[in-house]
């Protein structure tokens, strides 16, 4: 019989790593967007832009890089500019529909 796994013997799931071109980076986005949760978006920007380097995003951005660690923290909702301006660095933009 196999014995049981143990949590800490897991491994860490990193959305980060399955994100491979822009595609997958909109369609996480969009999911993530229907959700409606802006703490939620901040994370996924987060996560999309640790798969593309903070370094780079936040340059494209034209913002600090610890503007852009704090600004896309779990838990934060960040202002409409800095999400504007990062969707831009992503090369996504963000589009209204009739509900």
């Amino acid at each position: 019989m196999n014995d049981p796994i143990k949590i800490h013997e897991l491994p860490v799931f990193d959305p980060a790593e399955h994100l491979k071109d822009r595609k997958d980076i909109a369609a996480y986005l969009a999911a993530v967007l229907e959700e409606g949760d802006p703490a939620e978006l901040a994370q996924a920007l987060g996560v999309v832009a640790k798969a593309r380097g903070m370094t780079e995003i936040a340059r494209e951005a034209g913002i600090s890089r610890e503007t852009l660690y704090r600004a896309l923290q779990p838990g934060n909702s960040p202002k409409m500019d800095i999400i504007i301006k990062v969707c831009r660095a992503l090369g996504c933009k963000l589009t209204v529909i009739a509900a």
